[in-house]
């Protein structure tokens, strides 16, 4: 077998990636910051069709100095387009696909909730996929992850769990 191998991804997760904002500090802790005076899109925030994965995966893996964050997301082996248009009114989805499609695609077969947000349960990270996708996927704290809330991360838990997932 070929000798085991690492590197130090300090240099990666210390890139600035625009002022006041490095790569650790947009993929920990997980969650999204939005400034509404700046434009919608990474790094501010995710538009519906961006390609999360694929930016986050960039920033973590790439000098942003020489290759910018949309550099896996223009490789040919992604989708270039969707698959159907998004419509331009609430809720801004394409109809569902599948055979049949489950709801017709005229977004009327559902009902809002109106439960106090107590009443609602998080199931999984949702800010950066990428990081429990990439980084965590197929290790054995990644239900231990997808349970952790932002606050947690914010103690710097994970740090050494991702940086040792990089350096392997």
């Amino acid at each position: 077998p070929p000798p085991p191998t690492s590197f130090d991804v300090g240099p990666c997760l210390n890139q600035t990636v625009v002022p006041g904002r490095t790569v650790a500090n947009l993929v920990v802790p997980d969650l999204l910051r939005l400034d509404l005076n700046q434009p919608a899109g990474f790094p501010n925030g995710r538009r519906f069709e961006d390609p999360v994965v694929d930016v986050t995966l960039a920033v973590i893996f790439l000098d942003l100095a020489r290759h910018p964050a949309t550099t896996f997301a223009a490789l040919p082996v992604n989708p270039n387009t969707l698959d159907q248009p998004l419509p331009t009114s609430f809720p801004f989805l394409a109809a569902p696909l599948g055979s049949p499609p489950t709801s017709g695609g005229a977004g009327t077969n559902f009902t809002f909730r109106s439960d106090l947000p107590s009443a609602y349960r998080r199931v999984d990270r949702a800010g950066m996929p990428a990081v429990a996708t990439a980084l965590v996927s197929g290790n054995p704290f990644k239900n231990e992850y997808n349970d952790d809330t932002p606050a947690i991360d914010a103690t710097g838990k994970w740090v050494p769990e991702l940086s040792s997932t990089l350096t392997i």
